[in-house]
């Protein structure tokens, strides 16, 4: 293992060479992230994995910057240009911008105004006049005067050119340059002309400035969008005629020398043609680089949130997805989210079928037994909540308004088309809408996370890293429930600590062709289930009701032995030390630690029987909206309503309050105390009070306020 590198991760990380030494071994013999963080907490010191994450991207990043220095090393080596001070700076460079500029002088050029000049024979004349002597250059210059040179002015212009160039790869200058943007850069945006009319959602950054590092990262994604859209013109800048004369104090030795003038020239020229466009590009990706992650953190943690949402478990469930002029699609749904039957029904203009509909509700809650009713969000969905509120049910039934979000997305996709062939969309919708209620985290899976519409210009920033966080965001959740294997899709076990697209159809198969798992170990027999895979996956898998009582718990099976170790010393059974606190709380753990097991996971196994089989989710609870409120038209200023937030951003918070238009909270209207994110105080799924402070029903706008309740 790369001993700088470790050492390297440390100072970076701030973390002890143990903890990345024994967590890198860890990735490097196969283990996942999420079996890391759970499962082998006496070799990381309890490292979460947000912290092994960050070991790995890092060890990937300096891996990455080792074989880029030995490219650079070769092609400095190839041009014979390679001396051992510049190799030992190259080696010892462990800043990736720094890096570039060290090797940018030997990079190979495309045709420039340098490297003409220099086929031209001037160069000499460029070192002469950066010596910066009291010589008079007339007749110096004179001597290179030929038939590609036809006079001195050429002869000077030429060596101008190429002592720019030296300006731009020389490394200080780049660094002076690049501390000036870091520092003092500003972003400026101007409509572009003729534009004003289709900018009008970009009015208020028509002539706009801010500092570039104080400039928050929804300001800076929308300047970008709109300058995507060639509605807006944006620069980032900094005073150029400071950065000229720090350049000139850097590069100018002589004042009084007849240079001076051809030096200046040449520094001027450098930065208006080479150094300012090069930095200003670095600059801005480098923000737009701090936005995106700062956006990609906002739309992971409002995805945790909602994959984390409360489940309501296995019930007989009718899902409608509503509609007006097609009507409503209903779907029985049996405890394990099976299809058993689907309809349409017409109960809203222009049909008007309310009876009818009626009548066709109360047979399909009677004949089913159903336990509750999901009614999706969308159009026509607070109509249909009022349909289904004014029906008489022989038994009790809760209703629940269900986020119906990608939905759509859902009953277009493969998945969708694999599960229900012979279905129109429409009813693929309506089970979709039914499974979220049962299980949000099961059925959310199934839909790219760009879809779920908790984002924040998600199609904005950098779509592989956006990719990336979100598929570790759905990994940590599947991981943090745990997966009932007798239940579990597919897709779902695809994102499973050591499994993989054809282990997951392996276990469904095994389910298919030999019954229910009795036994977590019934694993081993699955096709291509080797050791690793079920090291990794086994503690997450759960068996309700199987042989053993700790397969439904977290406990992995590894780690069997020391629970079964501790009932033999309570003269008692397993069954019998998960049921009684009283019993556990008498066992000293010390007396089980051994080279294999700590005190960590002794504690996370003791937590694990505290509460078999619970999950940590809580249970879904039917959200209650107000009855007369289902348009925007019935919303009006000082009106204190009830309602849920479905999108939290670094501006504000998004909050449905039972109609299409979501209301907003800016940040400034959520607390009376200062916060810096909305996230402080909001997440998605939480219910709120609000008082609405202004409604625009030409654009469609609802201005919200939670302090003011």
């Amino acid at each position: 293992m790369n001993s700088i590198i470790i050492n390297l991760i440390t100072q970076n990380l701030g973390l002890s060479k143990e903890k990345v030494r024994n967590t890198i071994s860890l990735l490097a013999d196969g283990s996942t992230v999420p079996f890391i963080a759970r499962y082998r907490k006496e070799a990381t010191g309890s490292l979460d994995e947000v912290a092994i994450r960050d070991i790995e991207k890092e060890n990937k990043k300096l891996k990455g910057l080792i074989e880029r220095k030995e490219l650079i090393l070769g092609k400095i080596k190839e041009q014979g240009a390679l001396t051992d001070k510049l190799k030992s700076k190259i080696e010892n460079c462990w800043d990736p911008v720094l890096l570039e500029d060290i090797y940018l002088p030997y990079k190979k050029k495309i045709k420039t105004k340098a490297t003409v000049a220099r086929e031209n024979g001037l160069e000499p004349l460029a070192e002469y006049i950066t010596q910066q002597k009291m010589n008079d250059l007339i007749p110096i210059a004179q001597k290179y005067v030929n038939k590609k040179v036809p006079d001195i002015n050429a002869a000077f212009q030429g060596a101008q050119h190429i002592i720019s160039e030296w300006v731009n790869e020389n490394e200080k200058c780049r660094e002076l340059i690049r501390a000036a943007f870091n520092k003092d850069a500003f972003i400026q945006s101007k409509v572009i002309k003729n534009k004003k009319d289709e900018a009008t959602k970009y009015e208020m950054y028509f002539d706009y400035e801010e500092k570039l590092n104080k400039i928050p990262s929804h300001r800076l994604l929308a300047l970008f969008r709109g300058e995507t859209e060639k509605l807006l013109r944006v620069k980032v800048i900094i005073d150029e005629e400071q950065a000229a004369r720090r350049i000139n104090r850097l590069m100018i030795s002589n004042p009084q020398s007849p240079a001076y003038p051809y030096i200046i020239a040449s520094i001027e020229d450098a930065l208006k043609r080479l150094l300012l466009p090069s930095i200003e590009n670095e600059a801005r990706k480098a923000a737009k680089q701090k936005a995106d992650t700062e956006a990609i953190n906002v739309f992971s943690k409002n995805l945790r949130d909602l994959l984390l949402s409360a489940p309501l478990g296995p019930k007989r469930i009718l899902a409608l997805d509503p509609g007006f002029r097609t009507g409503c699609k209903v779907a029985v749904l049996d405890e394990t989210g099976m299809l058993h039957h689907d309809t349409a029904i017409y109960p809203h203009p222009p049909q008007s079928n309310i009876d009818e509909a009626s009548a066709s509700i109360q047979h399909l809650v009677h004949h089913h037994n159903i336990q509750a009713i999901a009614i999706g969000n969308g159009t026509a969905g607070k109509e249909t909540v009022r349909f289904i509120k004014n029906i008489k049910f022989d038994h009790l039934i809760d209703i629940y308004f269900v986020n119906e979000n990608g939905a759509s997305i859902y009953s277009a996709s493969e998945i969708a088309r694999e599960e229900f062939p012979d279905k129109d969309i429409t009813v693929r919708g309506a089970v979709s809408i039914g499974r979220r209620l049962m299980d949000p985290l099961a059925e959310l899976v199934k839909i790219d996370a760009k879809s779920i519409g908790v984002g924040q210009y998600q199609h904005d920033v950098d779509q592989n890293l956006l990719k990336e966080k979100l598929n570790e965001t759905v990994t940590d959740c599947v991981h943090a429930v745990g997966i009932n294997i007798n239940t579990a899709s597919q897709h779902i076990l695809t994102h499973l600590s050591g499994l993989g697209p054809v282990l997951a159809k392996n276990i469904i198969d095994y389910r298919s062709d030999n019954g229910t798992y009795n036994n977590i170990k019934t694993l081993l027999k699955v096709p291509r289930m080797g050791k690793k895979s079920y090291e990794q996956s086994a503690g997450f898998l759960r068996v309700v009701g199987g042989k053993h009582p700790l397969d439904n718990t977290g406990v992995h099976p590894e780690r069997y032995n020391i629970v079964e170790a501790m009932a033999k010393d309570q003269n008692c059974d397993v069954a019998t030390l998960i049921n009684s606190k009283d019993i556990r709380q008498s066992i000293n753990l010390n007396k089980y630690i051994n080279a294999d097991c700590g005190r960590p996971t002794l504690i996370d196994i003791m937590k694990e029987l505290d509460k078999p089989g619970l999950d940590p989710r809580g249970a879904a609870r039917p959200i209650q909206f107000s009855d007369h409120i289902n348009t925007i038209d019935d919303v009006s200023a000082g009106m204190i309503l009830p309602g849920i937030v479905n999108n939290v951003t670094k501006f504000g918070a998004f909050i449905d309050i039972g109609i299409k238009e979501s209301g907003l909270v800016h940040i400034s209207e959520i607390t009376n105390r200062f916060i810096n994110d909305p996230a402080e105080i909001l997440s998605v799924n939480q219910e709120v009070k609000v008082k609405v402070l202004n409604v625009d029903k030409e654009k469609k706008r609802v201005s919200l306020s939670i302090k003011q309740v």
